[in-house]
C-alpha cells in the first residue's frame, strides 16, 4: 500500500514531509549544539557521526526491504476494516487523535522500558547506549533489528486500538523530532528546563538515561512526554555526578570501539 499520497502539504507526500521535518530539526539542533554546548566531547565527532548516520541509513534500507507495510498504512487498513477500539466507538475526530497519540506515546515508553528489562532486547538496545558522547546524532543510533521489532510492536498497538492514520503520522513526526531534541548536547536555561520537563523530555532529563551508573541508565525512559516516568516512578531528576562530570555510555565499552560501524552492528552477537 502506498502511503505517500495520503497526506500532502505544498505538494509533498507523507514520506517527504516526515523526512523534511527530520532533517530540519536535525540541522537546528546541530547548530544549537555548536552555539550552546552542554558538555565537552569525549570522542572525535567525525567518525561518530559517520557511524551513527551509517546506522540510520542502513535502518531505512532494511525497513524498506523487509516491511511491506508501515504503521500509517496499517492504520488506514484498520479503519477500512473497522478494526480496533477507536474504530468501534463514536468520538469526535480530535478526541480520537488525542487518545491515539497518548496511547502510542505510552506504548513507546513501555517498549523502551522492556528493552532495558528483557535481556535479549537489551543486547540490541545496547548499540544505542554504548555511544560515549550524547548529541543529536545519538538519536539515529539504533540497531536495524531493534528498528524492525519496534515497527512490528507499533503495528500491533495501531491494530488493537484502531489509531487514526493522521494520529499515527503526527506521532511519528513528533517522536522523531523529540528524540533529536532530547538527545542534543544543548545547554538550556535552568528555568526553561524545569518548566519544559513538566510536559516533555528535555536534553538534561534524557542525558541522565545515558549515564554509566545503572540506576540512572535504567531510568527516564520517555522520548516525548515526561508523565510516564513520573507516573511509574522511573524518573531521576539529575545525574549523581552532574551533567558535566557524568560518564556517558556503558562501563565495558569505554574505548574507541563504539565509534566503529561494523563493530556496532555486531555488538548484540558478542559474548561478554
Amino acid at each position: 500500500m502506498e502511503n505517500s499520497d495520503l497526506f500532502s502539504l505544498f505538494g509533498l507526500g507523507e514520506s517527504s514531509l516526515r523526512l523534511g521535518v527530520f532533517l530540519s530539526v536535525f540541522v537546528i539542533m546541530a547548530l544549537a549544539e555548536w552555539a550552546l554546548p552542554k558538555r565537552d566531547r569525549t570522542m572525535g565527532q567525525g567518525r561518530r557521526w559517520v557511524t551513527n548516520w551509517g546506522i540510520v541509513i542502513l535502518d531505512s534500507v532494511v525497513t524498506r526491504l523487509v516491511m511491506p507495510i508501515l504503521p500509517i498504512g496499517v492504520a488506514i487498513y484498520a479503519a477500512d476494516q473497522g478494526w480496533g477500539l477507536l474504530n468501534w466507538v463514536s468520538l469526535p475526530a480530535w478526541l480520537s487523535i488525542l487518545i491515539a497519540f497518548l496511547i502510542l506515546d505510552f506504548a513507546i515508553w513501555l517498549q523502551h522500558l522492556l528493552s532495558h528489562r528483557i535481556p535479549i532486547f537489551w543486547k540490541l538496545h545496547k548499540v544505542h547506549h554504548v555511544d560515549r558522547d550524547i548529541d543529536v546524532s545519538t538519536a539515529l543510533r539504533f540497531h536495524p533489528i531493534e528498528i524492525l521489532l519496534s515497527l512490528i510492536y507499533k503495528i500491533v498497538w495501531v491494530l488493537v486500538f484502531g489509531a487514526p492514520a493522521i494520529a499515527v503520522f503526527l506521532f511519528e513526526v513528533v517522536l522523531n523530532a523529540a528524540a533529536l531534541f532530547n538527545h542534543a548536547n544543548v545547554r538550556l536555561p535552568e528555568k526553561a528546563d524545569r518548566l519544559l520537563r513538566l510536559l516533555v523530555v528535555t536534553p538534561d532529563m534524557h542525558r541522565v538515561h545515558h549515564s554509566n551508573r545503572p540506576r540512572e541508565t535504567h531510568s527516564n525512559f520517555g522520548f516525548n512526554l515526561s508523565i510516564w516516568d513520573r507516573m511509574f516512578r522511573t524518573y531521576v531528576a539529575q545525574p549523581q555526578d552532574g551533567h558535566e562530570g557524568m560518564t556517558i555510555g556503558l562501563d565495558p565499552y569505554q574505548d574507541e570501539k563504539p565509534n566503529q560501524f561494523f563493530w556496532s552492528l555486531l555488538l548484540p552477537f558478542f559474548r561478554r
